[in-house]
């Protein structure tokens, strides 16, 4: 005897479509470099405010200290030497989060995820290399070398051309 099969449809998912895509693993790995630029961000800007209040209560007079000398103990070369370091990280940490996060808006996971992006909106065959372009550029790279080469051994063995006589007189 055949065993009944069930009247039951098929249960629809809990998450939507754009929720289950925005937690993929794909959009995970892409949002960890935003991630890992606003944690570097957040570092960033905890040293500066630490910088500046270390310049700030350095030039506050000491208690016993008379408040029309100013602090002498100040090197100027590594002033600014903090600075620009401080600076830089500033820069990078802000570089590293927008990069992040346009790679995440583009949908972009990887090298070839962008090499394929751009060849289509190039107008270019994403999959197909054009073998016949790479050919010619690499015949007319071996062209230019000989000649360069050409020329180094003629200017080694003395040998003068028109060619060269007229690039003299211009």
């Amino acid at each position: 005897m055949a065993e009944p099969q069930s009247t039951r449809a098929p249960q629809p998912s809990t998450t939507s479509e754009s929720e289950s895509a925005f937690f993929s693993p794909r959009s995970r790995r892409q949002l960890s470099l935003f991630a890992a630029g606003v944690g570097f961000f957040a570092l960033s800007t905890a040293i500066t405010r630490r910088s500046i209040v270390r310049r700030y209560k350095a030039t506050a007079p000491k208690f016993y200290q008379p408040s029309n000398q100013p602090n002498s103990n100040i090197n100027g070369a590594m002033e600014a030497f903090e600075a620009l370091n401080i600076a830089t990280v500033n820069v990078f940490s802000v570089g590293m989060m927008v990069t992040g996060g346009l790679l995440w808006a583009f949908d972009i996971a990887s090298l070839d995820d962008m090499r394929s992006k751009v060849r289509t909106n190039l107008g270019v065959d994403p999959i197909r290399t054009d073998q016949d372009a790479e050919d010619e550029i690499e015949e007319w790279f071996a062209s230019v070398l000989a000649r360069k080469e050409f020329k180094a051994l003629r200017g080694e063995k003395g040998i003068k051309t028109k060619d060269d006589e007229d690039e003299k007189k211009s």
